[in-house]
C-alpha cells in the first residue's frame, strides 16, 4: 500500500525493558518516528502505561476485562479478541508499550488513512492482504452480538444482509475478496464501515485516560 500504519512496526527495542520506569533516549526517538506524538506525550503514557501494567505488557484478559466495561452485557469476547490481535503487530500474545502508544497514535491522530488500515487488518483474518466475504461476516457478527445485546436494541438488517450490502458496495472487481485499495475507496465515505472500525477503537479512546 501507499502507506503504512504505525502499528505495523518494528517490536520495540528490548533495552527498554519490562519494568524500566524511564524511556532512553534511543528508545524515544523510535517512539517519536514512528507515533508523530511529542516527547512529552510518549512519557505521560508510559508512565500511566507502567502504572496500569507494572510488567510493561497488556495481556489478552485484561483488554478483555477493561473492553467488556464499554459493552456490559454484550458479548463483546469474540470481537475483543480479534482487536486485540490487530494491535499486537508482532503476534507474541501481549501488548507492548510501543504496539500500545501505536494504537494511540492511529486512534488520537485521526489520519483517516491509518484509521482504514487499521480497520482493514480488522477484518482481513487470514493476514492475506485481501478481505473475503466470509471474514467480513465474521466480524459483523462479532459486533453484531456485542452492541445488540449490550444495548438492548433490534438492528434494522442481518449480519449477513449488512455483510451482502457492503461487500456488493466495495469489491469493484467482483473478485470476491476486497483489496486495501478498494475497501479505502468505499469507507472513505461510508459511515457503517466507519462505525464498525470505530468499535475497535474505542478499546483505546473509551479505556485510556492516563494523560
Amino acid at each position: 500500500p501507499a502507506y503504512q500504519s504505525p502499528a505495523t512496526t518494528q517490536p520495540l527495542n528490548t533495552s527498554m525493558g519490562k519494568h524500566q520506569s524511564k524511556l532512553k533516549s534511543d528508545v524515544l526517538e523510535d517512539l517519536r518516528s514512528v507515533t508523530q506524538l511529542s516527547d512529552a506525550e510518549i512519557m505521560a503514557w508510559h508512565k500511566g502505561f507502567l502504572k496500569d501494567f507494572p510488567k510493561g505488557l497488556l495481556t489478552m484478559e485484561e483488554f478483555k476485562t477493561m473492553y467488556g466495561k464499554l459493552f456490559p452485557g454484550g458479548d463483546a469476547s469474540l470481537f475483543v479478541e480479534q482487536v486485540f490481535k490487530t494491535f499486537d503487530s508482532n503476534g507474541d500474545g501481549s501488548i507492548d508499550f510501543k504496539e500500545f502508544l501505536c494504537a494511540i497514535s492511529i486512534t488520537s491522530k485521526n489520519k483517516i488513512e491509518d484509521k482504514l488500515e487499521w480497520a482493514f487488518n480488522m477484518y482481513d483474518l487470514d493476514r492475506d492482504g485481501f478481505i473475503t466475504k466470509g471474514e467480513m461476516l465474521e466480524i459483523v457478527e462479532f459486533i453484531y452480538k456485542m452492541v445488540a445485546a449490550a444495548k438492548k436494541i433490534t438492528l434494522d438488517s442481518t449480519p449477513l444482509e449488512r455483510t451482502e450490502k457492503m461487500f456488493i458496495q466495495m469489491d469493484k472487481d467482483r473478485d470476491g475478496r476486497l483489496s486495501l485499495e478498494e475497501f479505502v475507496e468505499v469507507a472513505r465515505n461510508d459511515p457503517t464501515v466507519n462505525c464498525f472500525g470505530d468499535q475497535g477503537f474505542r478499546a483505546f479512546s473509551d479505556i485510556t485516560c492516563y494523560r
